[in-house]
């Protein structure tokens, strides 16, 4: 025999025997399980129940045979031996007794609990009735059709537990060919008489098989199933957990969820899209939505979103002004991408979005910041270097300087020295807090320092001051010197943002346990906008002309009086001047004296 010959027959052998192992191979450990015996023996009880009531039927349809040839002699009973045609009613009559027995204990306990002995007890009642009974007459019954009639039905609506049938049959075979033959019985059946019948073995051996085969291949087909069933289960639970966990996940994300079709519309939003577009519900965002393109402040700003989706398939920190529910108008910061099928075609658009209006702002308050310190900063320097620049442009060996340009210089430095003093207070006071030096203070002391200080500037403006604080107020326990500052800013920005000629009015009276303190002008006033933000970081009022700053002073005010306990704030009518207020505690120990003295 050929290589290839040997070859050939090896490839077939390995895929026969492949065939065989996959097919007729045991369970394996992990295929009995506790969950399926329980499933398969929940099948079991329920068909045998099915199976007892075709048996029943079965025998007494016999049953009415035999009584019916009782009276009328079938010819086709003629045929049989004697003793069979005597006694076959009592035969019947028994098994039916049996089947009864059956049914009850189907019901019991034990019968749901083990319907495997309910199976065997039951087959082997039937199959064995007549063996006995022709055990105690002296022969031996081959019951052909009987015994195809019970594995068949078996096989047939029980089709589990192929061990189980194996069991039934060989115990019937078993009796017939042992019992019969220790006992030396011979059948009833004059042409054949003895028990070994080449024919009838070939007949019962391959009709058993067969229904064993059936059983087995049903059974491990429903076995897989079952399996295929549970996985698939497992997984759909997994996939419910999975499912809930993005869920959660969508529902309770900060920055807000979005797919969009092809042609403009939300098809899915999250409760976060909804917030930023101003809605209360995600359900708002897709009905409401048919056109995204009226969204955007610049409608050309989706038709760039487009464009670059279509370019590259996806966009990040696409920024972008749209229009909330309510017209207002906020920024957002888009990062999608493109979602194709498995062919290619673009199906539809997903992604974040991003509320970066306060960043927005932040970025536009550090650009107003930093051309503040440019500016402010670089006026300054310019000057003191166009001195220095002329002084050195001289050709004299040693120059002379007048006073007049050595003072500018110095003032020059001091406006310098103040800004950068005030952007380091700033950030103090914004990092760590005002700190504060506490003291019992007198209040009228403390605003005529400040006046003091500043009588030039007053005279400048050619402003009157009116001081109206009373000597019989209440100490407070504050640090004078961050109140003198106070003071200070709020009569500075007065001056700062009124023409000249200026009626400044400077009051404090006591409002229960506080001290109500005023700074009035009569001066152009505030814009209702311009008062909203007057205490905001780095904000300059758009009448504070040439002067020179970086919008701190109300800043540092509002900070001070903060660390003090107070509140601070400011009423204004437009072209009728403004009033600055601000409330300070009274001193414990005065607060004490003051209800001790009405005692």
């Amino acid at each position: 025999m050929g290589k290839v010959a040997r070859m050939l027959i090896s490839t077939q052998f390995t895929t026969v025997q492949r065939w065989w192992r996959k097919t007729f191979s045991a369970p394996t450990t992990d295929e009995t399980t506790t969950l399926y015996k329980a499933w398969r023996n929940r099948f079991l009880w329920q068909r045998l129940r099915l199976w007892l009531w075709l048996v029943l039927i079965c025998l007494l349809s016999f049953t009415l045979r035999d009584i019916y040839g009782l009276f009328f002699p079938l010819k086709e009973l003629e045929r049989l031996p004697e003793v069979l045609r005597a006694k076959s009613l009592v035969i019947n009559v028994a098994m039916l007794m049996s089947i009864i027995i059956c049914f009850a204990l189907h019901k019991t306990k034990l019968g749901r609990h083990r319907p495997d002995l309910l199976f065997l007890g039951s087959s082997w009642s039937i199959s064995l009735a007549s063996q006995l009974f022709a055990t105690i007459r002296g022969f031996a019954l081959p019951d052909t059709i009987g015994w195809s009639l019970l594995f068949l039905s078996q096989a047939v609506l029980m089709p589990v537990c192929w061990i189980l049938h194996l069991l039934s049959q060989v115990g019937v075979l078993v009796y017939y060919f042992g019992v019969n033959t220790a006992l030396g019985l011979k059948t009833p059946i004059p042409e054949h008489p003895e028990i070994y019948n080449v024919t009838f073995i070939l007949y019962i051996s391959w009709f058993c098989i067969i229904c064993d085969i059936g059983v087995y291949l049903y059974d491990r087909l429903q076995h897989s199933e079952f399996y295929a069933r549970q996985e698939l289960e497992s997984a759909y639970q997994k996939l419910k957990v999975a499912e809930a966990k993005y869920r959660s996940i969508f529902e309770n994300a900060v920055e807000g969820i979005f797919q969009s079709s092809l042609d403009g519309r939300y098809i899915t939003a999250n409760p976060a899209l909804a917030r930023i577009y101003g809605y209360s519900l995600a359900e708002e965002v897709t009905a409401n939505f048919t056109d995204i393109e009226q969204l955007y402040v610049d409608p050309n700003r989706r038709l760039e979103f487009v464009r670059l989706m279509e370019k590259y398939d996806s966009v990040s920190e696409f920024e972008s002004q749209i229009y909330r529910r309510d017209g207002s108008i906020v920024w957002i910061s888009e990062k999608a991408y493109a979602v194709h099928d498995e062919q290619g075609k673009l199906l539809y658009y997903e992604g974040l979005i991003e509320d970066i209006t306060q960043r927005k702002q932040t970025e536009e308050e550090l650009r107003v910041f930093f051309h503040a310190v440019s500016h402010d900063l670089r006026n300054p320097v310019l000057g003191s270097l166009m001195v220095l620049k002329n002084l050195l442009s001289r050709p004299e060996e040693n120059i002379s300087i007048s006073r007049s340009i050595l003072e500018r210089m110095i003032q020059s430095s001091d406006r310098q020295l103040n800004l950068i003093n005030s952007l380091m207070e700033a950030y103090v006071s914004e990092v760590q807090g005002v700190i504060l030096q506490r003291q019992t203070v007198q209040l009228l002391a403390v605003v005529e320092a400040a006046i003091a200080d500043l009588e030039p500037l007053l005279a400048q403006n050619q402003a009157k001051l009116i001081n109206l604080v009373s000597a019989d107020l209440p100490l407070v326990n504050a640090d004078p010197t961050q109140l003198w500052r106070v003071f200070s800013n709020l009569i500075v920005n007065a001056l700062k943002h009124n023409p000249p000629e200026l009626i400044l009015t400077i009051n404090a009276i006591r409002k229960d346990d506080m001290i109500y303190c005023t700074v009035s002008d009569n001066g152009m006033g505030i814009s209702q906008q311009q008062s909203d933000r007057l205490f905001d970081l780095y904000f300059r009022g758009a009448s504070i002309g040439n002067s020179v700053g970086l919008g701190l002073g109300l800043y540092l005010c509002k900070q001070i009086i903060n660390a003090h306990g107070g509140e601070i704030g400011v009423n204004n009518a437009l072209d009728a001047g403004a009033t600055f207020w601000f409330t300070l505690p009274i001193s414990a120990s005065e607060a004490s004296a003051q209800t001790f003295r009405k005692i």
